[in-house]
């Protein structure tokens, strides 16, 4: 059974910015709690991996894994388990992000993994088809996102509708029930109100929020935005 996602969601990926790094990674998530909180605005944080435990265990908004590797526990050094993300108190995990892409028989794979081990599956897609192909794996969001574009501060939203309205198109013909965000740019809180008015659900970030002077006040300024 997939889990209910609440809508519309903002997820903050940290990467591996030196501002949303050990203890700045904790401060991070707590600002992501309190404007979630503040707002009713479902907002989800993905931590390096040496970082969810203690993420997950300063806040109750879901956590999510920036990876996980398609296998099982065995002699694979190196590569990241579903089952010890979820022990470490990630409710979820990105899929195929552009900085970390894989083949589709792979996102298939741990989308099912993701699956058994009741985590939420974030796929990560680069064009309209991409997206189209990953949703009839029914995953529970896909998250159309230009790499040309990401880390930019040119919005997807506004620099190439077409892409973000032609995947929203293409998605909901292959799999009604896919939550569809779209990230790349996302800079101002503008560019989420358009995110939303194309079809999608919802943004995934990384950069605008986590390198931003005032990483609070951008992301109430977001959260407020998904409800113009």
């Amino acid at each position: 059974m997939k889990p209910r996602l609440q809508t519309p969601i903002i997820i903050v990926n940290f990467k591996t910015y030196s501002e949303a790094t050990g203890r700045k990674a904790v401060e991070l998530a707590k600002k992501a709690e309190r404007v979630s909180r503040e707002t009713g605005v479902h907002i989800v944080v993905a931590p390096q991996f040496a970082e969810i435990a203690p993420v997950a265990e300063a806040v109750d908004i879901p956590v999510f894994a920036q990876h996980i590797d398609p296998i099982v526990p065995g002699s694979y050094t190196g590569h990241v388990l579903a089952e010890s993300v979820k022990e470490a108190g990630a409710t979820g995990t990105l899929i195929n992000h552009s900085e970390r892409q894989l083949k589709l028989s792979e996102i298939d794979a741990i989308i099912k993994l993701a699956r058994q081990r009741d985590l939420v599956s974030c796929v990560c897609t680069n064009n309209p088809s991409v997206g189209a192909a990953v949703a009839a794996l029914d995953p529970n969001i896909v998250s159309i996102e230009p790499p040309e574009l990401i880390g930019t501060g040119i919005a997807v939203s506004k620099a190439q509708p077409e892409v973000v309205t032609n995947t929203v198109k293409l998605v909901r013909e292959v799999n009604a029930s896919v939550t569809i965000l779209c990230g790349a740019g996302i800079t101002h809180a503008e560019d989420v109100a358009a995110a939303l008015r194309l079809g999608t659900q919802g943004v995934l970030v990384a950069s605008g929020i986590v390198k931003a002077k005032d990483p609070y006040s951008i992301l109430r300024e977001f959260a407020e935005a998904t409800k113009q």
